[in-house]
């Protein structure tokens, strides 16, 4: 069951009781192309428009600026560009450091919005190589982190034998200034970059967390992000 969910979008209901009506957290987690499919899905289904910044011919430095936002080391320091396997674009080391949780936030990045998103999503590389258990983590404007991902053994996250993932986060709750991202495998070699995808999501516009089929269900019905879209149409006719 584990394999089957890892191209579908799993809602994450973290803290549900703390939020508003009608609002709800979803991660993506899958393969560089189905998982890229489906948060363009995601997007589409909320009636949002996706941006697509591959990183490319970027200098070293102390930051990154792109035309929508800038990249910076949590923690401060040096940002040397490089590539990776198949990741589509430049990519950041972000290897882990510190202790585990939110206690490696400083090895990660930070991503810094000239204009509110609430949905994010880019490629990892080399993760669940070693160093295990390891887990991946997005926070908007410094709120409690989302767990993206988690390779508890080698190879339990690789897609056709490739270290290499697409992952993303949505958040309607709100609009957000700044991303950050992190692991936390302390040991392992970690990158982050490819292709940075971004998008703001009206509030509310993703199905109510009652509404979003239990990840099982996915599974079985093989409906990825489409089983949002399909839970939005439900909610309008029953409303």
């Amino acid at each position: 069951m584990h394999r089957l969910l890892r191209a579908l979008v799993l809602p994450v209901l973290l803290g549900m009781s703390a939020l508003p009506a009608h609002a709800t957290i979803v991660t993506v987690f899958g393969s560089l192309s189905d998982g890229v499919n489906n948060y363009n899905n995601v997007v589409n289904a909320a009636g949002a428009i996706a941006s697509h910044d591959k990183l490319d011919g970027i200098p070293p430095g102390t930051s990154i600026v792109r035309p929508d936002y800038t990249i910076t080391r949590n923690g401060g320091g040096f940002l040397s560009p490089t590539t990776y396997g198949n990741l589509s674009g430049q990519v950041i080391d972000i290897s882990p450091f510190g202790s585990t949780g939110v206690g490696a936030i400083d090895s990660g990045v930070t991503l810094t919005f000239s204009s509110a998103v609430n949905a994010i999503g880019f490629e990892v590389g080399d993760w669940g190589t070693c160093c295990q258990p390891s887990t991946l983590f997005i926070s908007f404007d410094d709120g409690a982190p989302i767990q993206v991902g988690r390779s508890e053994v080698f190879g339990d996250v690789f897609f056709d034998g490739l270290a290499e993932v697409f992952v993303g986060a949505f958040d309607d709750t709100s609009s957000f200034s700044k991303v950050q991202f992190w692991g936390d495998g302390i040991g392992e070699f970690l990158v982050f970059g490819g292709t940075i995808h971004y998008a703001l999501l009206d509030q509310g516009s993703l199905p109510p967390p009652n509404d979003v089929p239990e990840p099982a269900s996915l599974a079985l019905l093989g409906l990825g992000a489409m089983g949002i879209a399909g839970a939005r149409r439900r909610a309008r006719r029953n409303g």
